[in-house]
């Protein structure tokens, strides 16, 4: 009987050994492989090869919005600036937040409300 008790603690051993390597695994791939920011998407999309792999990057459904001629101008030209926005949308206002791009934590530069045209605009986008 001792030596089932000794087989028993092995096998759970190997068995968490075993989920610690995937859920580890699933980690790395996530820190290291997925677009976090917008600075780390426009190096993405500037060092793929082809508008395939680029189309990979888009959401489901969306892959319409962003054609070839958009991304053979974002290959061949280097960008002035990146800017990282998150709009909030309220009844009757839209705030635009400017973030910092490429930083490990993200801060606040500018908080503005947007003027009316300008959030018409974003809601047509977003329909």
């Amino acid at each position: 009987m001792g030596s089932s008790k000794k087989i028993t603690s092995m096998g759970w051993s190997a068995f968490f050994m075993v989920i610690f390597v995937i859920v580890g695994g699933l980690m790395y791939y996530v820190y290291f492989f997925t677009t976090k920011n917008s600075l780390e998407l426009y190096q993405e999309i500037s060092f793929l090869d082809n508008f395939e792999e680029v189309q990979k990057l888009m959401l489901e459904g969306y892959e319409e919005n962003f054609n070839e001629e958009d991304f053979h101008f974002i290959k061949d030209h280097s960008a002035n600036r990146i800017g990282q926005f998150t709009l909030l949308e309220f009844e009757e206002k839209t705030f635009v937040i400017m973030t910092t791009p490429g930083a490990k934590n993200l801060k606040v530069l500018e908080v503005d409300e947007l003027p009316e045209d300008i959030r018409k605009y974003f809601l047509a986008l977003a329909q």
